[in-house]
């Protein structure tokens, strides 16, 4: 049987010294995540460098890299090795690419379902929707059978390769320095809160979700993580892979350091790990135990007209069992049950919060307390408008309730509260707030007016 070979044509300048791809594995690799699907790559690789302009191609790489973000430097004799040019080619093999290649070129077509296995030479006229083989003079239209071609066009490549055109004046093995910017990796915290039966304690436990879809794995690497917002000029590309979950094992293994970087916050883990391509890991972050926290209902009438709100706080400080910079990420909150089992009972998303900052967890609605809110009087003259409101609330349980009611005049830049019941205090400009108490079975009334004038 005749046999076809793949083969890459390369164009050869005698004056120009090519080697070999590289695929060796690094002897050092440093991977820094940013929660904002981006990554950076600082790898330290052992090289046999010619003398003279020599070319150099590395295909072990992102697929999703960045070209313009691509640092090369020798760490061995940098003022010696020049760079004249750098590229990053990424037109994969593909079947559909392949035959885009073929057209008005000649294919074969071998049927293998027959036994002499019929063979259909021709020139390929289209792939849309099908193929269309031209031989002699008819015309085959989607032929049955396994296409064949003589040979791999010299523009494929099989996996995303950088190259290099090089100026060096010392041969021999180099250290060579390559760091990039690549898109396809993200992190973000994830965090299981498990909050007493009493609702006065809680416990605290954050894992890292590190999510890898770079088209490349990472072996070995010095893991750091970037808490903060980094601007950045252009749009990062979406990509959507197909994922796997990994749970990282960290008994006996060090932690992430947290230390301030700039105007953010980085957290380098202890050890070095493996982030594979397609895969999501995670790492145990931080915890806490016994942090103090408080139930809090809340009531927002203009907001959300009978639900009260039910918020689980807590302060980030050292004397709570934390007291370190939280990155943004979901909270998971969980209650145990008489049996012990935990039930899960709503979650929430908290921002990047500095340490000693108070935090408070939207959890969900409260069932058994409800709220009203009505307009009662309303007049205005020329340059004045005064309204009235009347707020109940109702408490269903066995026990006294207290409900935080907050109002806000974000329409308006001058305003004064007048006769409020019970006393309220201000939050901010345009929001007041209410301390409500309502006795078990029983409801408890708000009322205010409010004077705008401009």
């Amino acid at each position: 049987m005749k046999k076809f070979v793949f083969i890459f044509l390369f164009s050869v300048l005698s004056t120009i010294n090519y080697q070999l791809p590289t695929y060796l594995q690094a002897d050092e690799v440093a991977l820094t995540v940013y929660n904002q699907n981006l990554g950076l790559v600082r790898e330290v690789r052992e090289m046999e460098l010619k003398g003279g302009v020599t070319s150099l191609e590395l295909r072990d790489v992102a697929a999703y890299l960045d070209p313009t973000s691509l640092h090369f430097k020798s760490l061995t004799a940098s003022e010696s090795v020049t760079i004249l040019e750098q590229n990053f080619e990424y037109d994969l093999v593909s079947r559909e690419k392949l035959l885009e290649k073929y057209i008005d070129r000649e294919v074969e077509i071998r049927n293998v379902k027959e036994e002499k296995g019929a063979v259909i030479k021709g020139i390929l006229l289209s792939k849309s929707g099908g193929l269309v083989v031209k031989s002699g003079d008819r015309l085959y239209l989607n032929p049955e059978g396994m296409v064949i071609l003589p040979e791999l066009p010299k523009d494929f490549i099989t996996k995303p390769t950088l190259k290099w055109l090089l100026r060096n004046d010392k041969p021999g093995k180099h250290d060579i320095e390559i760091s990039y910017l690549t898109s396809g990796i993200d992190w973000k915290a994830d965090y299981v809160f498990a909050v007493n039966k009493e609702n006065t304690k809680a416990d605290l436990n954050v894992w890292v979700t590190l999510d890898n879809k770079s088209g490349k794995t990472y072996e070995e690497a010095k893991l750091k993580l970037v808490a903060g917002d980094v601007h950045r000029a252009e749009p990062e590309r979406k990509m959507m892979r197909q994922r796997t979950m990994v749970l990282e094992d960290t008994v006996g293994a060090p932690g992430f350091q947290e230390k301030d970087f700039f105007e953010y916050h980085m957290y380098t883990l202890g050890r070095k790990t493996t982030v594979k391509d397609n895969e999501m890991k995670q790492v145990e972050f931080a915890g806490g135990a016994g942090i103090p926290v408080s139930k809090v209902f809340v009531y927002e009438g203009q907001k959300n007209a009978k639900k009260v709100l039910v918020k689980i706080e807590f302060e980030n400080k050292k004397e709570n069992s934390l007291g370190i910079p939280l990155p943004k990420g979901r909270v998971r909150v969980y209650q145990p049950d008489d049996d012990g089992s935990l039930i899960f009972i709503g979650e929430d998303e908290i921002d990047h919060t500095p340490k000693d900052e108070k935090l408070s967890l939207a959890v969900g609605n409260a069932f058994d307390i409800t709220g009203e809110r009505k307009q009662t009087q309303s007049q205005s003259g020329n340059d004045w408008r005064q309204e009235s409101y009347e707020i109940t609330l109702k408490n269903h349980k066995k026990e006294e309730a207290e409900v935080k009611v907050r109002e806000s005049f974000w329409n308006w830049n001058n305003w004064k509260v007048l006769n409020a019941s019970p006393l309220f205090r201000k939050i901010d400009s345009r929001t007041i707030e209410f301390v409500a108490k309502i006795p078990p079975s029983g409801e408890t009334k708000v009322s205010y007016t409010v004077k705008y004038w401009w």
